[in-house]
């Protein structure tokens, strides 16, 4: 996500929740984001990510996923259309510019692929990206593979013939325990029946994004990625930051979309007082033409 775990869905236009955007990129960025590292630890390491990689992320979100690459010495670039989570990911990657002296270099773009590719223009030595991560797991939310179908058509002229294209998903909804808790708390939106409401994860979901933006599937995994929150108050706004309960505050409000996911969670706290939901998440390695 990235990106939310997908970015920000509503219903229908003007249907804009009442929140807060700073905090909920805070919230992203300290709470939820980590959740994912399993799942870019495994695809950099099927990948063999490292200082002969250029990397671009497409929704890079606080920027978590792309310093991970960067640790293994790979060249970055982020996009990302959220500038609230976009100024965190500077925090991370960019601190008053003391990434300037290491010898990778790293960009964040606020705005759509086309922007990294006029960025990429000014530069005489500028390559193609040998990766392309869309790590939001796509799944959950009706509409939202044909937006990232869209993303990819402007990102992977970006890319080298045979560049590895990463895109992420839920898992079956039997093994994820995350998707339940979140469907319960979204009924109230599933009337609505638009773009950005509540659906299941399907099988092919992924495979089916990677054909139609006209890249040749190479491979495919699974990876566990438990959701795990100091309490109940921690996992709200966590998942609430991710943009998957957008649908249902536009129909009623925060307040009680929170309480029902409180409700949803109860059954995953522990005696401490913390919550632990397993969970599964696909990813799919796809080739550029």
């Amino acid at each position: 996500m990235t990106p939310t775990l997908v970015r920000q869905h509503l219903p229908h236009p003007g249907a804009v929740p009442r929140v807060d955007l700073r905090a909920r990129a805070r919230d992203w960025s300290e709470i939820q984001e980590r959740m994912l590292v399993p799942l870019f630890e495994a695809v950099y390491e099927r990948l063999d990510v490292g200082p002969a990689t250029r990397l671009l992320g497409l929704g890079c979100g606080s920027g978590l996923a792309l310093l991970m690459a960067v640790s293994r010495g790979a060249t970055v670039t982020g996009v990302d259309t959220s500038a609230d989570r976009l100024a965190l990911a500077r925090e991370r990657l960019l601190p008053d510019e003391r990434e300037a002296r290491t010898r990778t270099e790293t960009r964040l773009v606020d705005g759509p692929p086309a922007d990294a590719a006029r960025a990429d223009a000014a530069r005489a030595d500028a390559a193609p990206y040998t990766v392309l991560t869309a790590f939001e797991p796509i799944g959950c939310l009706a509409g939202y593979a044909e937006g990232l179908g869209e993303l990819l058509a402007g990102a992977t002229p970006l890319a080298g013939r045979g560049a590895a294209v990463v895109l992420a998903g839920w898992g079956p909804p039997e093994r994820c325990t995350t998707a339940s808790v979140l469907r319960v708390a979204a009924k109230s939106a599933e009337p609505l029946r638009a773009a950005g409401t509540w659906r299941p994860a399907h099988r092919d979901d992924l495979e089916r994004v990677a054909r139609r933006a006209g890249l040749t599937p190479d491979g495919s995994g699974r990876v566990a990625c438990p959701f795990g929150y100091a309490d109940v108050d921690s996992a709200v706004r966590g998942l609430r930051s991710t943009g998957l309960l957008d649908p249902a505050i536009s129909a009623t409000d925060q307040e009680q979309v929170d309480k029902e996911l409180a409700e949803a969670l109860h059954p995953y706290q522990r005696q401490d007082g913390t919550v632990w939901m397993p969970n599964v998440f696909r990813y799919l390695i796809a080739r550029t033409p």
